[in-house]
């Protein structure tokens, strides 16, 4: 009976655990037939799954090989004349500008003008206190007249010995003193003469005139002010017409500006800046060396100012043709692309962009002159950072075409708009058919 014992304590307790389990999935939802009934069960062994439906419209993997042609402007290479023009910023500057000074110490008696006023070249600008140079001038003629008197006495006494020496009263020794004493006092009076001419340098120095046309700065001293002979500055007297403008140019173009210089000088155009208008004018100078720090030469134009619009000082912009490219090769600047092979074009052959190494001759206000490209060919504009050699390409319409584009763009959108209406269609025609 000991060993039965076992046995049944085991045999009830499974019969436990089996209640337990019957009255757990009592609890439980039913589970429906058609959820029991797996479809993979009803597969034989080995089958593999059914694959996972693509969207509409997805490419094929091979044809998401094939690079899809790269979409850019072109513009057509044209052959003309070009101008090469220098470009630099420059100074205006007077041809002249005058420090006037006082040649004497004295004291302004007199200011004949106005500060800021035009003047010509001789016109009476300041008189000095010149009391002491009018007297010295006075003693000068009065020693002049002495002597003039003492000569005619001189020449008397010689006619008088001459005529003593024919009767034979008198020697010839005396006769040649007599003329020995007109010598004297004719060179006397030489003296005197230049005596006077020194006073009224002197006196002349008391009137201060313009040394050139222009116009005056502000005066510095007035009517009973001080001077130092050179030392003292009055006024200062700029010309403005003409006038200059300084600017450098670069060493490279130094062989086209000193073949620009011959003859009358190339023609230069000066630009203010906000509006300030355009002068036109001719080169006139070109310094003797070039500036080893920055490898430029100095240069100057001259231009005609009779408006005086072009004013001392002021900043504009200098443009000056040195020559000019016959017959050369332009397309726009935007076209030419600087590689670290050297710099090339795309130009269009067969639908494809084909790499085209040329030489930049000149670039100007959006414009190239090259080498290495003919006439009329087809050369990329924009969209050529997304090309490479051989690529095909597909043409952007031009920007006049934009509102048929639109036009097209709207008609599409329309029937994009009733081709995703009769795509949803079926889908809800299978959702309406389903029990």
């Amino acid at each position: 009976m000991n060993f039965l014992r076992p046995s049944l304590t085991t045999t009830s307790a499974v019969s436990a655990l089996v209640v337990l389990a019957l009255v757990g999935c009592s609890d439980k939802a039913p589970i429906p037939a058609a959820a029991t009934t797996a479809p993979a069960a009803s597969a034989p062994a080995g089958t593999p799954a059914p694959a996972a439906s693509a969207p509409a419209g997805t490419p094929a993997p091979a044809a998401s090989a094939a690079a899809p042609p790269v979409s850019v402007s072109v513009v057509h290479a044209a052959q003309r004349d070009m101008a090469v023009k220098l470009n630099a910023t420059g100074t205006v500057v007077p041809l002249t500008s005058v420090d006037v000074r006082s040649q004497v110490t004295s004291t302004i008696r007199q200011v004949h003008f106005k500060e800021g006023q035009f003047v010509k070249a001789g016109q009476l600008l300041f008189t000095l206190d010149a009391r002491t140079d009018e007297a010295n001038v006075t003693k000068a003629r009065a020693q002049l007249a002495k002597d003039q008197a003492s000569l005619a006495e001189a020449r008397r006494q010689w006619e008088r010995s001459k005529q003593l020496l024919a009767q034979n009263f008198v020697s010839q020794g005396a006769v040649d003193t007599a003329q020995a004493q007109v010598d004297t006092w004719i060179a006397t009076v030489a003296a005197d003469q230049a005596a006077i001419a020194a006073s009224n340098v002197a006196l002349s120095y008391a009137r201060i005139t313009a040394p050139n046309s222009g116009r005056a700065g502000a005066v510095n001293v007035f009517a009973g002010s001080a001077v130092l002979a050179n030392q003292t500055a009055l006024v200062t007297i700029t010309q403005l017409d003409p006038i200059g403008v300084a600017f450098s140019i670069s060493q490279r173009d130094l062989s086209h500006a000193l073949t620009a210089l011959q003859g009358a000088g190339a023609k230069v155009t000066a630009t203010l800046a906000d509006g300030g208008g355009s002068f036109d004018g001719r080169l006139q100078f070109l310094d003797n060396l070039v500036d080893a720090n920055s490898g430029m030469v100095k240069a100057k134009a001259v231009f005609a100012n009779p408006a005086s619009k072009l004013w001392p000082g002021a900043f504009v912009e200098v443009q000056q043709t040195v020559t000019t490219l016959k017959d050369s090769v332009v397309v726009p600047q935007s076209s030419v692309i600087q590689g670290p092979r050297g710099t090339i074009v795309y130009v269009i052959e067969d639908g494809v962009a084909v790499p085209r190494p040329v030489k930049l001759l000149h670039a100007e206000a959006g414009e190239a002159a090259l080498s290495g490209v003919q006439p009329g060919e087809v050369v990329v504009l924009d969209g050529h950072q997304n090309l490479r050699p051989q690529a095909k390409v597909v043409v952007r319409a031009p920007a006049a075409m934009a509102p048929d584009a639109g036009a097209g763009k709207g008609k599409s959108k329309e029937q994009g708009k009733g081709a995703g209406n009769s795509a949803t269609a079926p889908a809800a025609a299978q959702t309406a058919s389903q029990p």
